[in-house]
């Protein structure tokens, strides 16, 4: 009496036959390498099917084709409360990741994440983690949102001074100069936060766990083998992952600060020269001729500083004028 009158019988709820050899091949062939959710995303999305992720995954399961992502044993940690507004804390780091695996070469993901939406405001590829790479991205955000209030890094040498050699100006000042990144944070009067370990940016590390399993299957679906094409599937990547990951604030209130207009002056490299005798100043193997100016007819012995933008344009000024060269 207790045993159900379909007991022995197939479920007239299961998926047919072809269609599960349909999804297999698929999760064989063109998304190999997939997790479970991202692969129900794209059979739904994409390839029209209409299940549920659990009947999916029981599939998978059941034809030996297991989850790349290998999970954890959880471990207790007392986790960093989200900042409440937007733009008053941007967390940024660089992924260094075989992206292209074997189709293409080494690149490395540079990227700016909003801590309080979980929003990737900035990101893009580069050939290596370098300060020009950084201020493209620092450039774009201040263009599209404005100054944030601090931004939350480790303590990598492009933001920070990890050498002991002090120069003589240092010494008598009291203080060593900072580093160019750094240098155009204190000119925007952003905060840097330097984070002591990689747990202490463990938001951001997540973030580089999803894309690393997520967007290199993406780049591998799309085929893509060189720096453009990486870019491009990156751009639509990452409308998706905001779409989906995003978050609402706690605080309807922003934190953004408005960008002064000249930002090729802020986010760029400065080198500081002295004229010689005959007005040429010399820098990076070149030579600059000043000719006389209708505010000065000679610039020997004086100290310029020249401006080199992340486009390779140079500028020489002296104090805040701007010098024929």
């Amino acid at each position: 009496a207790l045993a159900h009158a379909s007991r022995g019988r197939p479920s007239h709820r299961r998926l047919p036959d072809r269609v599960c050899a349909r999804i297999l091949a698929l999760a064989r062939t063109p998304y190999a390498g997939f997790n479970d959710h991202h692969l129900w995303e794209k059979l739904v999305e994409q390839e029209g099917f209409s299940l549920s992720r659990e009947p999916l995954r029981r599939l998978l399961r059941s034809a030996g084709i297991g989850s790349p992502r290998k999970r954890r044993a959880p471990t207790h940690r007392l986790r960093r409360p989200a900042r409440p507004r937007e733009g008053e804390m941007l967390l940024l780091d660089a992924s260094l990741h075989p992206w292209l695996e074997d189709r293409g070469p080494h690149l490395t993901l540079l990227g700016f994440l909003d801590d309080a939406t979980r929003k990737v405001l900035a990101a893009e590829f580069f050939p290596t983690e370098d300060a020009r790479g950084y201020f493209r991205l620092l450039r774009r955000v201040l263009r599209r949102h404005g100054i944030p209030l601090c931004l939350y890094g480790d303590r990598h040498s492009v933001f920070v001074r990890n050498d002991d050699h002090w120069s003589l100006e240092e010494q008598l000042a009291g203080k060593r100069q900072p580093t160019p990144f750094g240098r155009a944070l204190a000119q925007l009067g952003v905060t840097y936060i330097a984070a002591q370990s990689p747990q202490a940016k463990g938001r951001i590390e997540r973030l580089w766990g999803t894309f690393q399993d997520r967007l290199t299957s993406e780049l591998r679906l799309a085929g893509a083998a060189d720096l453009d094409a990486a870019n491009q599937v990156l751009r639509r990547f990452l409308s998706d992952y905001n779409r989906r990951f995003g978050r609402a604030p706690r605080q309807s209130e922003t934190a953004w600060r408005q960008a002064p207009e000249d930002l090729d002056r802020i986010c760029c490299f400065t080198h500081e020269r002295v004229v010689s005798n005959d007005n040429v100043v010399q820098w990076g193997g070149r030579c600059f001729h000043i000719p006389s100016q209708p505010q000065r007819f000679s610039f020997a012995g004086a100290k310029v500083q020249i401006y080199e933008s992340l486009e390779g344009r140079v500028s020489i000024y002296h104090a805040n004028t701007k010098l024929h060269h």
